[in-house]
């Protein structure tokens, strides 16, 4: 029996996963978290097999969850589950060690197979970022200047165009606001803008910023 933690801030996403795995044999949803600091408690408390992991979230938001359920629990393995398609946020994701990246278009049962095979020992890509991935060593860093970003700046900058503040950002973290500043500022200078709203319409050009609908 392959068990399944459900993460993601929208019910409705949830109930229906939930509904799709729970007509699978061998497959089974143990739990299900809002927030990627519910996700992170559940897998201190109870290690599931899988974590089907939305990135866009309240809080410390998918990107940074995946990264404390690696550090304290190495034997599950996580699939970001999401609606980002640009690199460089696939890439980043893998880089931490994330086992599977599936986009929200995806089926039913490229889900199933995802799961089974990260279960499995094996790594799961979504074919077309598979292939954005393997294509983009191949760009120039000016095609897409967020490619320059280190993981954390990456996961500052998702916050920032997602509308959080630094105080809160900063408790989020764990980090002083002095610290997420220094990032904030290397990030301007990285990308040449001036605040946090020219931020934000880069993040809009580059599809770096996505609205879910659920």
């Amino acid at each position: 029996m392959i068990n399944v933690l459900l993460v993601d801030d929208h019910e409705l996403v949830r109930t229906g996963i939930r509904k799709i795995l729970d007509e699978v044999k061998g497959l089974k949803v143990i739990g299900e978290a809002k927030t990627g600091e519910e996700a992170v408690q559940f897998c201190r408390k109870v290690e599931p097999n899988v974590v089907l992991m939305d990135m866009n979230m309240p809080g410390i938001g998918g990107l940074e969850a995946t990264k404390k359920i690696i550090r304290y629990a190495p034997d599950v393995k996580v699939i970001v589950l999401t609606v980002y398609c640009t690199d460089p946020i696939p890439t980043k994701v893998m880089q931490i060690g994330a086992a599977g990246y599936l986009t929200k278009g995806a089926g039913p049962d490229e889900m199933i197979n995802a799961i089974r095979a990260v279960h499995s020992g094996q790594r799961y890509i979504t074919p077309e970022i598979a292939q954005q991935m393997a294509l983009s060593q191949f760009k120039s860093p000016d095609e897409n200047p967020f490619s320059s970003l280190s993981e954390r700046e990456l996961q500052i900058m998702l916050m920032i165009t997602r509308g959080e503040k630094v105080p809160d950002i900063s408790q989020q973290l764990v980090l002083s606001t002095k610290t997420i500043n220094s990032y904030r500022y290397r990030m301007f200078d990285k990308l040449n803008v001036g605040n946090d709203v020219e931020l934000t319409h880069l993040a809009i050009r580059h599809g770096m910023l996505k609205t879910e609908v659920l």
